[in-house]
């Protein structure tokens, strides 16, 4: 498949899911917002993937190319294509499909449960991801989740942590691509959000057990072949 991602800041890329795209030997390339305008078209690309970053999704006077990046994806969903936001990517996708993005209660940074609701096993996603694990949080803004999509996770900190649209666009809160580099090029250009409340966890907790991040990097392997299998199935009208 010809794959497509949109990054926002240099320090946030594709995590594990490089290397997962390119073991399947998929075509990927890539915006780099921070410093170049969108060119590709969407009849070049089957897939796109939209990366996390530290603006919000309104703050179109400080980062421009927001304006353009959100109708880049709306016209991505509308031409039916695959769409995976990531953090940001995600916020943004529950912005184009009308959903009411804002300021969560809590700042929610480092390793904290996830519970997956009952209405994921009718999706794509059935069995795919465990019904409660650990996955890793930064993030201070939420969504609310938009008409006709199925919310598929919640944490204490945070009710609505991701949601699947017509089994083909998937907006997931948490990371699962994040792996011990990025977590620490995360930390190191993020330091300042570490302020040790309830749901932040210091750099030591973020990193202290590797184990983690090869947890959520199989998990998010497995959330990956599922979308494949299911554009497979599509192409083959099965």
């Amino acid at each position: 498949m010809r794959i497509h991602y949109l990054q926002h800041v240099p320090f946030e890329g594709l995590g594990s899911i490089e290397c997962e795209l390119k073991k399947k030997g998929h075509k990927i390339t890539s915006t780099k917002l921070y410093n170049e305008k969108i060119t590709t078209s969407l009849k070049d690309i089957d897939w796109l993937i939209i990366m996390g970053g530290p603006m919000g999704i309104y703050d179109d006077e400080i980062y421009p190319w927001l304006k353009e990046e959100k109708q880049f994806i709306k016209e991505a969903v509308s031409a039916e294509k695959i769409v995976l936001g990531i953090c940001l990517g995600a916020q943004l996708i529950a912005d184009v499909l009308g959903a009411k993005v804002y300021k969560n209660k809590y700042r929610e940074i480092g390793w904290f449960p996830l519970t997956i609701t009952p209405e994921t096993d009718k999706t794509i996603l059935s069995n795919v991801l465990p019904n409660q694990f650990e996955a890793f949080h930064w993030h201070g803004d939420t969504f609310d989740i938009p008409k006709g999509a199925v919310a598929i996770a919640e944490s204490d900190a945070c009710k609505n942590q991701g949601f699947i649209f017509n089994n083909r666009v998937l907006a997931l809160q948490f990371h699962l691509e994040t792996t011990p580099e990025s977590a620490t090029a995360l930390v190191k250009n993020c330091a300042d959000e570490l302020d040790g409340s309830h749901y932040v966890q210091s750099e030591d907790q973020i990193s202290e057990n590797p184990q983690k991040f090869s947890n959520i990097n199989k998990i998010m392997s497995n959330v990956l072949n599922a979308i494949e299998n299911n554009n497979l199935k599509n192409n083959l009208n099965i």
